[in-house]
């Protein structure tokens, strides 16, 4: 069946880094465009990063442009978020989207805490 896992969230002090990575599974992950969204307790999801998949091309949101890196691994089906210098403001639970045409799958979150 269809699966996206994430992993690699966790507490962190501000300043710090994580690499958060999605596994795909059940589906031709090459085919889809993927991308990261984060959703902060009483706010609603918002869209951080996403390689699309006409051109390949990357899209970053303001706020984590110049700190925040999107790569995928067509071999190994995998999606990956480095984060580097976070703040506070990036504590929220992070989701992997994986879409082509009608086809649009979710992971089930993992949780990043930015705290001193």
């Amino acid at each position: 069946q269809v699966q996206l896992v994430e992993s690699g969230g966790g507490l962190v002090q501000p300043g710090g880094s994580l690499r958060l990575s999605c596994a795909a599974s059940g589906f031709t992950f090459a085919y889809y465009a993927v991308g990261w969204f984060r959703q902060a307790p009483g706010k609603q999801r918002e869209g951080i990063s996403c390689i699309r998949r006409s051109d390949g091309s990357i899209y970053y949101e303001d706020s984590v442009k110049g700190r925040f890196t999107i790569s995928r691994d067509n071999a190994r089906n995998t999606v990956y978020l480095q984060m580097n210098n976070l703040k506070s403001e990036d504590t929220a639970v992070y989701y992997c989207n994986a879409v082509f045409l009608e086809r649009d799958y979710w992971g089930q979150g993992t949780q990043v805490t930015v705290s001193s």
